[in-house]
């Protein structure tokens, strides 16, 4: 008495039928099956982010060993600071 045998199940299956109805179920069904897919795609979404976020944070650390310029040379002009507007006065006589 423990357990069901193939003939219980189909006596509350019909049970079931008779007071749901095939449309009913069919609804549910398909209900159930429309709220799988949505939490599959979320659990792919989410690994997809996560992917994402690791492989910025990797460019973050790569970018992070570098030095900001290593490989730029600038070029740059020493004015002293009492000497700056005669400078900038000798730039404006030769383009004049």
């Amino acid at each position: 008495m423990g357990t069901f045998s193939i003939w219980h199940w189909l006596i509350i299956l019909a049970i079931v039928l008779l007071l749901f109805g095939t449309k009913r179920l069919k609804n549910l069904g398909t209900d159930l099956g429309s709220a799988i897919k949505g939490f599959k795609s979320a659990v792919k979404d989410e690994s997809e982010k996560d992917e994402e976020e690791q492989k910025r944070a990797e460019n973050l650390e790569h970018k992070e060993g570098e030095q900001p310029n290593a490989n730029r040379v600038i070029e740059s002009e020493t004015i002293e600071a009492g000497k700056e507007n005669t400078a900038e006065k000798s730039t404006e006589r030769k383009d004049s």
